[in-house]
């Protein structure tokens, strides 16, 4: 089962509190404080998985929580941590926040790992509240709270290209044709579900991920037919493959040039209501299933849809005509942007002497550093209970 969206509430372990504590030894009346810190509480962790298409593990169990820290004790012994827990989510896993749908991460390369809640610090025993004029304190400190909170996982699929188009368009059929996926083919609109990956070779060994999704519907970018949830998945795409078919309700024969014109129209509408940034990628339209149409029909739609601004080519998947043309443009597509994305090394040369005169003032660090507090959050010791006196 295909799962993109979780929410999920984890509540990371509270710190161990701070000991009270004083030495004692044969001969040593007055050994002094000896009180351990607390141990740390258990912090939670995400990270990319390579080998995980789905987020449906995570759905199924939303809570995820972890130990508190051990209490520190005597003789200056510091109360162990607590175990840290990992969660494995799929590469193109996005973290937001429940509240205001901030983004705090972008899971994309594998075994990335996000702290998504931190556990709280250890408390300090009482050998830290140690002065010249108190030597024997009844202080200690509580561990600090864990970190709780919700969160909204999101997955984006991670492709070179995406196939989009109206419903029945024949993306799934080209999926199918340009790589080994085996989308789910239905002479019906709606049959794709989820969007679904496959993985094309070129002639030069190189590779490429295509991403094909659900037939869009008017109104997709504000949910309609969950068109949201699907067009996250090619907001990575570096190129679009817009496919245009002929109309469902009518003979393909009698199919006019203005549906080929309205359908490219409203699909390239909600691409550019959903974000700016689908509109600014490369697209290359196909005419798709021109074994069914009169090649006058043909000629015509490629010509108007030129004349629109986007290279255009005739495709039948079935037939095989048109791919091998499709395959190149989108090769020499995709080349170029990886050369602009990853341009060849330049090669440095450091001179440090010319750094050095360039250089007008150098600070000196202070004479004088306070050592960081140990690991605790900044609240006021606790005087001991009566109780606890000796």
């Amino acid at each position: 089962m295909f799962v993109d969206y979780a929410k999920i509430y984890m509540k990371a372990g509270d710190g161990g509190d701070g000991c009270i504590s004083f030495r004692r030894e044969k001969y040593v009346p007055r050994g002094g404080p000896d009180g351990g810190d607390g141990g740390k509480g258990g912090d939670i962790f995400l990270v990319a998985d390579a080998h995980m298409t789905t987020l449906l593990d995570v759905k199924a169990n939303p809570h995820y929580t972890t130990k508190r820290g051990q209490h520190g004790m005597g003789s200056n012994c510091t109360g162990r941590a607590a175990e840290d827990l990992i969660i494995k989510v799929p590469l193109g896993t996005t973290v937001s926040t429940v509240e205001d749908g901030e983004q705090l991460v972008d899971l994309t390369v594998p075994g990335q790992l996000f702290l998504a809640a931190k556990g709280g610090g250890g408390g300090a025993g009482n050998q830290h509240y140690a002065t010249s004029r108190n030597k024997a304190p009844r202080k200690f400190q509580y561990g600090g709270d864990g970190e709780e909170r919700t969160l909204i996982l999101e997955l984006k699929s991670i492709a070179d290209v995406g196939l989009v188009g109206l419903p029945n368009a024949g993306k799934s059929t080209l999926l199918s044709k340009l790589t080994s996926a085996t989308p789910r083919i239905a002479p019906y609109p709606f049959t794709t579900m989820h969007p679904n990956l496959g993985v094309m070779e070129f002639a030069d060994d190189t590779r490429c991920t295509i991403a094909d999704i659900p037939g869009l519907i008017e109104g997709a970018h504000t949910g309609a037919g969950l068109g949201d949830r699907f067009l996250r998945h090619i907001e990575r795409t570096s190129i679009l493959v817009h496919l245009v078919g002929p109309p469902d309700d009518v003979d393909p024969a009698l199919a006019d040039v203005e549906h080929y014109l309205y359908a490219h129209k409203l699909v390239n509408e909600e691409l550019s209501a959903y974000g700016d940034r689908m509109m600014s990628k490369p697209q290359i339209v196909c005419v798709t299933k021109t074994d069914l149409l009169p090649p006058e029909i043909v000629t015509e739609a490629v010509a108007a849809l030129t004349a629109a601004g986007h290279e255009t080519l005739a495709v039948s998947a079935d037939t095989g005509e048109g791919i091998e043309a499709l395959i190149a443009v989108m090769e020499k597509y995709i080349a170029e942007l990886r050369e602009v994305q990853n341009p060849a090394p330049v090669e440095y040369v450091t001179v440090v002497e010319e750094i050095a005169e360039e250089v007008e003032e150098v600070q000196a660090p202070p004479a004088r550093c306070e050592p960081p507090r140990k690991n605790a959050d900044e609240e006021s010791p606790e005087e001991a209970d009566d109780s606890l006196r000796w």
